[in-house]
């Protein structure tokens, strides 16, 4: 009877000391997930930051483009103008009208 408590408690020794073992590789894989964590929070944060200086420069962006268009349309419309008065100077020289 003693020698099978005696095997008993040796294997409960056993065990104590894989649990411990557990424990030990468990507080440090723990440890690892939170660096990482840390780590994925950083990258993220900096991206996040990457992506508001890219909408700010987008938004940059297509106002200077917006202002060039509406530019454009103001000598697009002159340009439409001047033509008409040619074609129509033409006309009238042709017709002897001037």
């Amino acid at each position: 009877m003693e020698a099978r408590i005696a095997r008993l408690e040796a294997d409960v020794a056993h065990l104590r000391t894989d649990v411990a073992d557990i424990k030990v590789d468990v507080r440090t894989l723990r440890d690892k997930m939170d660096a990482m964590g840390e780590r994925l929070d950083a990258k993220f944060d900096a991206m996040t930051q990457r992506f508001d200086a890219l909408k700010d420069t987008f938004a940059a962006t297509k106002e200077s483009l917006a202002a060039e268009i509406a530019a454009a349309k103001v000598w697009a419309l002159l340009l439409y103008i001047a033509l008409a008065a040619g074609t129509f100077g033409t006309l009238a020289r042709s017709f002897s009208w001037i």
